[in-house]
């Protein structure tokens, strides 16, 4: 007998009973969403900070307020985003009504990672509540502080009928993942995500999957060097690195990077000081595991800013390596740690060339005074988002969609996407059961006079075109 088996049977029952599905239902859902992260945000902020050593300004900008803006996105717009979306007819529908009906999913499942462990649990559940579904989510258990205020004190303001948390380790998700969902929601690594994409599978689950990959940053010779260098600096060492988006390398010319470095050296000094392992606002790696795999990369390449390690803190400085060969191992691996490697090449087109040559990231960016230089990284590559002169940016909008492509991923969340994702576009045509005359264009014994006549009233024809009979 699966263990989840008898929670899952009871949130199907909920879904069939159709208790979701009425729109002030899904709004007090929400609305309860958003008391949890107030009343409850000082609990939030104390287990960010034991999980990720995470600062009360990062928690609160791309954790806790960062969703509540998602709830508020939600509630404002639920009314609109649910109505009925009327579609054009062609002539043999001219009386009907043709329109696309937004329906939930049923029992969804969201699984979360440990780096933004609050964001990356909630945001998608805003979406999902949206929609209308029964959601089962498992927080990531390696942040197990997070984990463990969501399992506590989340269903305690959500209705226990509809929702449910989950908790456990690889070997609980494998059981999990063994029953039936209609929708699947995973943030992760590749690795578990093959094995989630295989569950799916025996299923013929649909899902999407957050993942990541190698984000290049290109800084070109026209460009102010400090002020790139700031967003940089803290785009890259924000959660320590532990983030999807964050620039994996810095790609540019030596020129470039001999101007770079001062300015990135600059800015790690202005933000966190002499020592930044004193610095309240730089974090840790969350275990001891992810400290290794970090640690290990520093042997790549030659160390210009920082290098300095602690095993007994997770503590890694914030770093810049030169002279990484495309073959060492940081270049090859996703960094997600607070090293960044400059790689160098001979000029723009060389850079986009090599971008273009590696798996599609999960967001690209680009740095220069000219827009153009900007604009011709943005039509050349591919990546799942893109920001120009900023990093991280592009995903504080609701009105972007936030996903990857290819090996970074699939599906798209944030605002309205994050509904549309767990939503089913259902198509509906409503006809009458009179004017059977017309009808009778398409019934046997066909006719070829028959079939012009119904090729004609469903054609569909190229705009600003005459067609002479």
């Amino acid at each position: 007998m699966n263990p989840y088996s008898d929670r899952l049977e009871s949130l199907r029952a909920a879904w069939l009973s159709g208790k979701t599905r009425p729109i002030e239902y899904r709004k007090k859902q929400l609305e309860a969403l958003g008391r949890f992260l107030d009343e409850k945000k000082s609990d939030l902020f104390h287990a960010l900070h034991e999980d990720l050593r995470k600062s009360a300004f990062e928690s609160e900008i791309s954790e806790v307020g960062f969703t509540k803006n998602e709830v508020m996105e939600a509630l404002n717009n639920l009314d609109y985003w649910t109505k009925d979306e009327y579609t054009s007819k062609n002539l043999a529908t001219k009386f009907d009504s043709a329109f696309i009906r937004k329906d939930p999913f049923g029992v969804v499942l969201i699984i979360s990672a440990y780096n933004y462990p609050i964001n990356l649990a909630l945001v998608p559940l805003v979406g999902a509540i949206a929609a209308g579904n029964c959601v089962v989510l498992k927080p990531s258990e390696i942040s197990s502080s997070t984990e463990r205020v969501l399992t506590e004190a989340l269903p305690s303001y959500l209705d226990p009928e509809t929702f449910a948390v989950v908790t456990g380790g690889p070997e609980e998700t494998t059981k999990l993942l063994e029953n039936k969902f209609d929708y699947i929601f995973f943030t992760g690594s590749h690795n578990v995500a093959k094995i989630v994409m295989t569950a799916a599978a025996q299923h013929v689950t649909p899902l999407t999957l957050e993942l990541g990959g190698k984000n290049p940053c290109y800084v070109d010779e026209s460009c102010n060097f400090q002020n790139a260098a700031n967003r940089i600096v803290w785009g890259k060492f924000f959660n320590a690195g532990q983030t999807c988006i964050a620039p994996d390398y810095v790609i540019c010319s030596i020129t470039t990077r001999e101007k770079l470095v001062p300015c990135l050296q600059n800015a790690i000094h202005e933000f966190y000081g002499s020592n930044p392992r004193e610095s309240p606002d730089f974090g840790r790696m969350v275990n001891n595991k992810n400290f290794q795999r970090v640690r290990a990369l520093l042997k790549s390449g030659q160390v210009a800013i920082g290098g300095e390690t602690d095993e007994s803190d997770c503590y890694i400085a914030p770093t810049v390596l030169v002279d990484v060969k495309e073959g060492e191992p940081v270049m090859k691996e996703e960094v997600f740690g607070p090293i960044l490697p400059i790689f160098t090449v001979a000029d723009l087109d060389e850079a986009i060339q090599f971008i273009k040559r590696r798996d599609p990231p999960l967001a690209a960016y680009a740095f220069s005074s000219n827009s153009k230089v900007v604009n011709q990284v943005l039509d050349s590559t591919s990546s799942g988002g893109f920001c120009g002169n900023d990093i991280l940016m592009h995903m504080t909008l609701v009105s972007l969609p936030f996903g990857g492509i290819g090996y970074s991923g699939f599906g798209k969340y944030h605002g309205k996407f994050t509904f549309e994702t767990f939503t089913h576009y259902r198509a509906s045509l409503l006809r009458s059961m009179g004017m059977e005359s017309f009808n009778t264009l398409r019934y046997p014994p066909y006719a070829n006079r028959n079939l012009g006549l119904l090729v004609s009233a469903t054609a569909v024809r190229r705009k600003g075109m005459c067609t002479l009979l």
